[in-house]
């Protein structure tokens, strides 16, 4: 039977993998150009980016690894737009935050080089490698330090992961929340507009019905 749990941990924690954000990508930029991402993450919730940047070479037609001396400038603001990291890096780098408002994080990166010489060929290649939550723990590195056996740290592994699949439940009711707040507050305005519609109807109703009778008198038909 132990065995059998053993197991079924194991396989919970595999589907539950499926479940963790990480996102990687690759894009272009130009001199002094910035591109942004928006990044939906629950309050409370480390996040650690990690990017690395290459050159074209218009003489062999290829992304080459840029030059030490190009910066790159790494901007994150929260959901209220308040900047909570702005900093210069340079052709790679590593980057840490963490959540302190649910909702969706905006990630800007931008070169600030003035070396024309180096975006002489055109273009910039940036790969950009977004891990959150649980993601972010090193386990090797956890496992050596406190000694764990391998069963121990995939318990680990998964308790990480359903304290951070619990951020993500909250995460989600928050926007629930928003959101049948929004409509609500959306119903009671069409309410109120319909009400108002009526009103008016009414009462440019009543002033025709006024305007005819008074059109009538003065010409002695009534």
């Amino acid at each position: 039977r132990e065995w059998t749990d053993v197991m079924g941990l194991l396989g919970l924690l595999g589907v539950l993998a499926l479940l963790s954000p990480s996102l990687a990508l690759y894009f272009h930029i130009g001199e002094t150009e910035k591109k942004c991402f928006i990044e939906e993450i629950p309050d409370e919730t480390m996040v650690i980016g990690k990017y690395r940047t290459q050159l074209w070479d218009k003489h062999t037609g290829s992304f080459l690894p840029s030059t030490p001396g190009l910066g790159m400038h790494v901007e994150i603001k929260d959901p209220d737009t308040k900047i909570i990291l702005s900093r210069q890096y340079g052709s790679d780098g590593r980057f840490t935050f963490t959540s302190h408002t649910p909702g969706e994080h905006q990630i800007c990166l931008h070169s600030n080089s003035t070396k024309m010489a180096l975006f002489a060929g055109g273009k910039l290649r940036v790969h950009l490698d977004i891990q959150v939550g649980e993601h972010t723990n090193n386990y090797p590195e956890i496992a050596a330090k406190d000694k764990l056996t391998e069963l121990q740290l995939r318990v680990r592994q998964l308790l990480d992961q359903v304290e951070q699949i619990q951020k993500e439940q909250n995460y989600q009711r928050y926007r629930e929340e928003r959101f049948r707040m929004t409509s609500e507050s959306t119903n009671q305005r069409v309410l109120w507009w319909s009400i108002a519609q009526t009103l008016i109807l009414i009462l440019t109703g009543i002033w025709q019905m006024k305007h005819l009778k008074s059109f009538f008198e003065a010409k002695k038909l009534v």
